[in-house]
């Protein structure tokens, strides 16, 4: 009888929950240039492992697309490069708050958990200068490969803090200076009525239900985009853009 062929990726194809695996070519990079992230296996394509400097000690692992594909989820597009890591170390919010800039803004997450949104929404805090994320540990998306890939590397600069109670973070906010505005489309006043000199947590709620009424009774203001009624709303990660755009030009 002939040897049963070795399979290249067997069973340990099957991702483990707690550690994320990071694809795609902004997400990778961004993850091998962070000296925070512990890293664990990189897995990639013999042209794609042949354009970057691998960190000494990185287990390494060949294979073509279809490898690849075992690894991630269906039509996921690995880019040829597949990272088996650690979820970053979470901070405190305290130390954040320690350290109040006007001009860069706390955003907070009010149950938001499609992991594209979160990961869109982290690329622009990164990009208009936010200080870090807040979210809550229970109704927020885990570190993965889909929230990653949507932050574009931005994962990896961004701090992301995860609160048991968004209510008593939003207190903690205002008692260190913040102004909390809640975006609402219902809401009276526009976001540049809304603004203060004061360094900002804007909150961003789910989409369909918004933000809950505790998190609504922590806000020192509700405030609107000023989009027209040719279109009831906009998704959360636009919204958000949107916004930081608004505060950033505010503090420019």
């Amino acid at each position: 009888m002939g040897r049963r062929p070795q399979k290249r990726f067997g069973s340990a194809n099957r991702a483990d929950p707690n550690r994320p695996r990071l694809y795609g070519r902004h997400a990778v990079y961004a993850a091998l240039d962070n000296p925070e992230r512990k890293l664990l296996k990189l897995h990639g394509t013999h042209e794609e492992l042949a354009k970057i400097v691998i960190p000494q000690g990185l287990q390494v692992q060949y294979g073509d697309g279809h490898d690849l594909a075992r690894l991630v989820p269906t039509d996921a597009p690995h880019q040829g490069l597949v990272l088996e890591c650690e979820p970053l170390e979470q901070p405190f919010l305290d130390e954040i708050l320690d350290d109040p800039d006007p001009a860069r803004p706390i955003v907070l997450l009010d149950q938001v958990t499609d992991p594209h949104n979160v990961g869109a929404i982290i690329r622009s805090a990164a990009a208009f200068g936010a200080r870090a994320l807040v979210t809550q540990d229970r109704h927020s998306p885990p570190e993965s490969g889909a929230l990653a890939r949507a932050a574009s590397g931005a994962l990896e600069s961004l701090p992301w803090v995860r609160v048991v109670n968004l209510a008593r973070a939003l207190a903690d906010m205002a008692d260190a200076g913040y102004w909390r505005v809640g975006l609402a489309g219902e809401a009276e006043l526009t976001l540049a009525a809304a603004l203060s000199p004061a360094p900002v947590a804007l909150v961003l709620g789910a989409e369909g239900e918004g933000m809950r009424h505790n998190t609504r009774e922590h806000c020192d203001v509700l405030a609107r985009l000023p989009i027209t009624r040719a279109v009831e709303s906009l998704n959360v990660s636009n919204a958000g853009a949107i916004a930081l755009y608004a505060i950033a030009s505010r503090s420019a």
